[in-house]
């Protein structure tokens, strides 16, 4: 029988620090891992945890000269030396060592290194937890590991996830980057859940998993969210769900019940202070439909001017602005404290000018305001509009002192040269003369102002600029001033509101400059339509260019109704867009599954992704479910400036095509060479298909069906 020879260690002994030397040995030469300094500040703290490796010098003769050189813990000895010349560890301080023999220094050195194996994360984070646990703050921990706060609650975080997803990834069942993805909802249940769908998908990227977690929450960017305020959200009991490991710009309010009713509340409260005015109705809601105001005449008030005090004020903000815009005019960045200050300086500004107008009494009796919160989550209010029923009669054209029913009609239609006149009322024989003067028959006035029209329409034809003011005239009436009969042109401006509501379309950037522009029109008027003709006058020639335009752009319609075809309208709406180059992607319109994937059909977005992206883009996702298909087509056309074909403007090219197509050639190149290929020619790295979760909203499969 073989006798198994019995291993012996080597010895280990305590050795005065100045008999240790570093050897020339040592493997490591690439810093690597947390700096000296921290090593140095942990073994203070806890002492020296694992021993150092070190061998006997000897002289020439091969005697033993009392040193010992360090192969192998060459981190720990320079931390043990910064200790000594920081006077906090004696020159002749006990090191435990291990002394080595046998063998070959620089295969102790790999060894130690090589053979150490590194901590798994998960035990890192239940660690993290178990020091938390034993009443440690999340600083302490983060103090006496050397990270930072936040790298200690995504511990704890990640620590804290289902058991049954952490066995998960502790058996390499899951990425890192997918356990990361589950901490944004900490409900064990949901989180399985979640999990057991991955299991029946495709695709199982961590942005999946978050969305799929997140999952009728509310985004705490939403403006409802930010009129309340987070805080009050979650003094109320409400939960937000957080994304430690990626910007989530605030999180998810995930109890939305009780966000409605915060908001309606507020809403609620605020509104009792426009009430208080004395307007006959509030109308109150969050949201109201882009165009709510269509078919309501608006009430022209006054600016309050600024009290002493407050213009004081304004004046002080607005020397500050001048100053520090002075002071930084060259600066390629400003610093962060000015740029805040800058903001803070253009708010209150803001809030000057925005001075709310005084009403009449009695005007306000008969109109209402509209409560409502703007797209930044701020209170809006608008104030002086009178439905329909609270108007003011008409009065007639005539004098309001005579009564028509008094005075005989006789109706006469003449043909003038194709001009269409109506007479009217004789003059009575018997009636009685101002100065002994009988006044100019109906019918005669009318023959002679017929003469008037035709020479006023012949002079106007020759004189262009005048014109152009008449017709602007007429067109501000129509647009500014409710029932004004103050202009001889039959012209006509149809201005219609939206039959179509576009999500989100009340609070477009475009809808809220539009608006600020017929604001500002409407103030710059004057408030009588008498005066409106001396006021146009006073403009200069670009004033009413401008003006023109607005008004002009009023009646713009070139919205697709399956009720109304208009074929010639629509081709006449591509001219002008042709003309003015419209560019809706400048106009801020982007391809979501929101404005556009999800109500397709997958032909349409397969279309969408090779038109912008190639023919192996949609390849990649040809495979995909629909819901999977529209959040990947979301993501792959993400700042690429594609647009569907109703909102391309005729002679603009499409976005990507050209830069497609030399994208392709060359992909199918690399195919033959076997490399990747940018169109340039260069090569580029191989970028991984992403993919991403499926999304079962009923909602988006409910337009998936339809369209299909």
């Amino acid at each position: 029988m073989t006798r198994v020879q019995k291993i012996v260690l080597s010895s280990s002994r305590d050795i005065p620090f100045n008999k240790l030397v570093l050897s020339q040995s040592n493997v490591r030469r690439i810093k690597a891992g947390i700096s000296i300094d921290e090593l140095a500040e942990d073994i203070a703290r806890r002492t020296l945890l694992q021993s150092i490796t070190v061998r006997p010098v000897r002289d020439a003769e091969g005697v033993e000269t009392g040193m010992f050189e360090i192969p192998a813990g060459g981190r720990r000895f320079r931390a043990l030396e910064l200790l000594v010349k920081q006077k906090r560890l004696a020159k002749t301080a006990p090191v435990p060592c291990v002394v080595r023999e046998d063998g070959i220094p620089e295969e102790d050195s790999l060894a130690e290194n090589v053979q150490r194996a590194p901590l798994h994360p998960l035990d890192q984070f239940r660690a993290f937890l178990a020091l938390r646990e034993k009443g440690q703050s999340e600083e302490d921990i983060a103090a006496a590991f050397f990270v930072a706060v936040s790298v200690v609650k995504q511990r704890l975080r990640l620590a804290s996830v289902s058991p049954k997803l952490l066995d998960v990834y502790a058996d390499d069942g899951m990425t890192l980057d997918q356990l990361m993805a589950f901490t944004v909802n900490g409900d064990h249940e949901r989180q399985e859940q979640v999990f057991e769908r991955l299991s029946q998908s495709y695709s199982k990227e961590p942005h999946a998993i978050r969305r799929m977690l997140t999952e009728g929450a509310v985004r705490a960017s939403d403006k409802r969210a930010q009129f309340i305020g987070l805080d009050a959200y979650t003094e109320a009991g409400g939960v937000i769900l957080r994304d430690l490991f990626q910007g989530d710009d605030g999180g998810w309010l995930q109890d939305v019940g009780l966000l409605d009713m915060l908001v309606a509340e507020k809403l609620r409260e605020q509104s009792e202070a426009i009430r208080a005015e004395g307007w006959k109705w509030i109308d109150v809601a969050p949201d109201f439909a882009y165009g709510h105001t269509y078919g309501l005449w608006q009430l022209r008030g006054e600016k309050v001017p600024l009290t002493d005090d407050e213009q004081a004020k304004r004046d002080a903000l607005q020397a500050e602005m001048d100053g520090l815009e002075e002071t930084y005019a060259e600066a390629e960045e400003l610093p962060d404290e000015v740029d805040q200050r800058l903001g803070e300086i253009e708010t209150a500004l803001a809030a000057f000018d925005d001075h709310p107008q005084a009403f009449v009494p009695e005007e306000i009796v008969r109109a209402g305001a509209f409560v409502s919160i703007d797209g930044s989550g701020a209170l809006r209010v608008e104030r002086g509009y009178v439905r329909p029923e609270d108007e003011r009669p008409i009065i007639p054209e005539n004098d309001a002192e005579t009564d028509p029913a008094d005075e005989p009609t006789i109706t006469v239609r003449a043909e003038h040269d194709g001009t269409s006149v109506v007479a009217g009322t004789e003059a009575p024989a018997d009636e009685p003369e101002d100065d002994g003067i009988k006044p100019i028959p109906d019918r005669l006035m009318t023959e002679l102002t017929s003469h008037r029209t035709l020479a006023l329409r012949h002079a106007l034809g020759e004189n262009p600029d005048i014109a152009f003011v008449a017709a602007l005239h007429a067109l501000c009436l129509k647009v500014f001033y409710r029932y004004a009969q103050d202009t001889c042109l039959e012209l006509d401006l149809k201005s219609a509101g939206f039959s179509a509501q576009a999500p989100g379309l009340a609070d477009n950037a475009l809808a809220a400059a539009f608006d600020a522009r017929h604001q500002a029109w409407l103030t710059a008027l004057p408030k009588e339509p008498a005066e409106l003709w001396d006021g146009l006058m006073t403009f200069d020639g670009d004033s009413r260019q401008s003006l023109f335009a607005h008004c002009v752009s009023l009646s713009v319609n070139a919205i697709y109704e399956a009720y109304s075809r208009k074929p010639r309208a629509l081709a006449h709406a591509d001219r002008i867009a042709h003309a003015v180059d419209l560019d809706m992607v400048a106009a801020g319109w982007t391809p979501t599954i929101d404005t556009y994937f999800g109500r397709v059909t997958k032909a349409r977005i397969l279309a969408a992704v090779r038109e912008a992206k190639g023919a192996r883009a949609g390849d990649r996702i040809e495979h995909l479910k629909k819901a999977e298909m529209a959040a990947q087509a979301e993501t792959l056309l993400a700042g690429s400036g594609w647009l569907p074909e109703p909102l391309r403007t005729p002679g603009r090219d499409v976005p990507n095509a050209v830069a497609t197509d030399a994208i392709d050639a060359a992909e199918a190149d690399a195919d033959a060479t076997g490399e990747e290929m940018t169109a340039d020619g260069g090569e580029t790295a191989v970028v991984e298909d992403e993919e991403v979760a499926e999304d079962d909203s009923v909602a988006l499969e409910a337009h998936a069906t339809a369209a299909e």
